[in-house]
């Protein structure tokens, strides 16, 4: 990692979100079961697609922690633990997640990877 990009930038925060995430059953004593388990994997998933976007970038690793992230966000109401602390730490990290990826998408758009003509 020679040089810090934006784009490194947010998959580091992105691998903060997701520690946060998949500690937050400790941190704010989620009730155990369905939405405790999702925040430990979705954390999980979250900070291994930061770390192989930190270890060489693709842009389906974006989608997918875009996908992630907006299953996060939803996934109060889909799996039944929404009125709870559970539910607005998954929404708030959820959304955050989606638009960090949203932006390195839009990023990736606006200055694509130069393309070397193959011989």
């Amino acid at each position: 990692m020679n040089e810090w990009t934006n784009a490194k930038l947010c998959d580091v925060a992105n691998l903060i979100l997701g520690a946060i995430l998949f500690c937050a059953p400790w941190l704010f004593a989620f009730d155990p079961g369905v939405q405790s388990q999702n925040a430990w994997i979705s954390g999980l998933v979250i900070g291994a697609l930061a770390i192989a976007a930190l270890a060489a970038f693709a842009v389906w690793e974006e989608w997918l922690n875009l996908i992630v992230g907006l299953w996060v966000a939803v996934s109060p109401w889909v799996l039944g633990f929404q009125g709870t602390t559970a539910m607005t730490v998954h929404v708030v990290i959820g959304i955050l997640v989606a638009i960090l990826a949203a932006i390195e998408l839009w990023m990736m758009h606006q200055q694509p990877p130069h393309r070397t003509a193959a011989r």
